[in-house]
């Protein structure tokens, strides 16, 4: 159930060591669950918390990420070369919720990492691209994948993690640890042309 030995798959096949989830202690988050769950315990058997695989193309990944923006209409050979592109720059820290019983992703978050000057040289981490699959709500899944990342960007050695949100998801992300910070709380983008 959860997180489980990862002995059956080879490790070249996840974007990320699987094993650093397994160290992640949800009792130093402020999000509360009841019934209490984890990564490792995610509140059914048939539920699964890992990154990504390369094989998760098949398993509906970009139908996901499609119920929170748009895509576009990447091939398989296109999302092979970018999970190889990402695994080998390291830094990213795609993470996935499985639903076993029909081997769909029904939850993914993202971690980016980035490399600073500013404070000895530390790690700064940004969540994107939260989603959980629709039919799935109401099971604390968006808590889930949400403080798992979070707990991951603590494990990886980042001293702040960052979000942009709508406006209707600031409490939500209140009840998880995050603040909005005095004189610091406007999310400014610069959008470019399609690079299609």
């Amino acid at each position: 159930m959860g997180i489980e030995k990862f002995t059956d798959v080879k490790p070249s096949e996840y974007l990320y060591n699987p094993e650093i989830l397994t160290r992640l202690d949800f009792s130093r988050s402020p999000a509360t669950f009841s019934p209490k769950i984890s990564a490792a315990q995610p509140g059914e058997e048939w539920l699964k918390v890992r990154p990504l695989q390369r094989s998760d193309y098949d398993k509906g990944f970009l139908q996901l990420l499609g119920q929170l923006t748009s895509v576009g209409n990447v091939s398989k050979k296109q999302f092979d070369e970018r999970f190889t592109q990402m695994k080998q720059s390291g830094g990213y820290y795609v993470t996935v919720i499985e639903d076993t019983r029909v081997g769909r992703l029904i939850g993914a978050a993202t971690l980016t990492v980035e490399q600073k000057f500013i404070h000895n040289c530390s790690l700064r981490g940004r969540l994107e691209d939260v989603v959980v699959n629709d039919t799935y709500r109401g099971k604390q899944l968006g808590k889930l994948i949400v403080v798992t990342v979070s707990l991951l960007a603590q494990e990886v050695g980042c001293y702040k993690m960052s979000l942009d949100c709508k406006d209707k998801l600031i409490k939500f992300y209140e009840t998880l640890g995050y603040k909005m910070e005095a004189g610091n709380s406007n999310a400014m983008n610069m959008r470019f042309e399609d690079p299609s």
